[in-house]
This record gives structure tokens, C-alpha cells and sequence, in this order.
């Protein structure tokens, strides 16, 4: 019943409700962005969805777009900034996605929206975290984060998939503002992609 009609209006009206408190917030951090960072200032990306439904996902940017003496993009840890990791490590960066929340792209809570170029790397099991809208924070966000392996997020998202709840995700909301408040389980440095992990793993076999 949560699941399946109360969920989305749960969604609508507290993404809504955060858009507007939070709107002073994001428009400092907008020109902030600007002038540290540049345009873009909005960062969008293709992400698969419910049902593997692309979408496109918006964040504010964090890198700048520094290149080398042949017109090429530096590196990643380069081009993240002392103001980028800050909009990082705070999830700031991450507020502009309550529009996708609104607009019906994404949920409050569920599996984090993955690369599509990742989807041919589920197994079957793993597709179905796309049964349900991808969210803002999840189960495997407030059980290490990117402290967890593909493999255990994954378990993360499935549970998650398999028992939807209104308590469950509420304390899933208030685990995620006392991770960000606390600093808890923040990676900044790359970790391994899926597609580059599971390639490795298929030429041991």
C-alpha cells in the first residue's frame, strides 16, 4: 500500500517542502559554483531509473573543466577543488536532485542512481533495484556509503527493494541527516568502477 500510492506523495510533498526551505542555500551555493567553478553550474548526467527508464539527473558541478597542452581534461582528483570536496563531503552537491524528486525521476529514499554503462554489469538479481525509483540516500548510504564493495551495496539495495516501508524509510531520512551532520563514512578518492571491477573479475575466472 506505502509502496505503491503513499510513497510518491511522500516524495512530492517533502522534496517540495526542502526545495523551498533550502532555496536560499542553493542559490548561495549556485553563485558560489559560478565563480569558484564556472558554467555550467549545474551538473546533469544520464542515470537509469525505475524500470531502467533513463533520466536525466541534475547535482551541482564540482570539478572544474582544467585541461592539459593537448585540449584534454586532467584528471579527476585535479579537477576537484578544495570548495568540490567541501560540496561533496556535505552532500551539498546533491540538492539540486530534488528536482528529479518532484518531477518523478527519482525517490526520497532508494538504490542510489548508478552509470548506465553499469546495467549490462548486474546480475539478474541485481537488476531489480531498478524495480523501484532510484533515491537521493538509500540503505547502503547509511551502512558505509562508499565504504561498502559493489557487492554488499547491492545486498543494501535489494533488501531495501524487497521490504519498502514508511518507518523504514524515515529512519533511513534521519540516519542520512546524522551521517552528513556527523561527516560519517566519506570517501572522497575514486573507488574502482562496476564495469572495471567485474571485467577483472571475469579474467580470473
Amino acid at each position: 500500500m506505502y509502496a505503491k500510492y503513499v510513497k510518491r506523495i511522500f516524495d512530492f510533498t517533502l522534496s517540495l517542502f526542502a526545495l523551498i526551505v533550502l532555496s536560499p542555500i542553493m542559490i548561495i551555493l549556485y553563485i558560489l559554483v559560478r565563480i569558484k567553478l564556472g558554467n555550467p553550474v549545474i551538473f546533469k548526467q544520464m542515470r537509469p531509473g525505475k524500470d531502467e527508464k533513463i533520466f536525466k539527473l541534475y547535482k551541482f558541478r564540482t570539478m572544474t573543466d582544467e585541461k592539459d597542452e593537448q585540449g584534454n581534461l586532467l584528471p579527476d582528483e585535479v579537477r576537484l577543488t578544495k570548495f568540490g570536496k567541501f560540496l561533496r563531503s556535505t552532500s551539498l552537491d546533491e540538492l539540486p536532485e530534488l528536482i528529479n524528486i518532484i518531477k518523478g525521476d527519482m525517490a526520497i529514499v532508494g538504490p542510489r542512481p548508478l552509470l548506465v554503462k553499469y546495467i549490462e554489469f548486474y546480475t539478474d538479481k541485481e537488476k531489480h533495484r531498478h524495480d523501484v525509483r532510484p533515491g537521493l540516500t538509500g540503505l547502503a548510504q547509511v551502512n558505509g556509503r562508499n565504504l561498502l564493495n559493489w557487492n554488499e551495496r547491492f545486498k543494501k539495495d535489494l533488501e531495501y527493494v524487497n521490504n519498502v516501508t514508511l518507518l523504514g524509510d524515515i529512519k533511513i531520512v534521519f540516519l542520512t541527516i546524522k551521517k552528513v551532520f556527523k561527516h560519517e563514512d566519506i570517501v572522497l578518492q575514486a573507488v574502482a568502477d562496476l564495469d572495471v571491477e567485474r571485467k577483472k573479475v571475469e579474467e580470473y575466472k
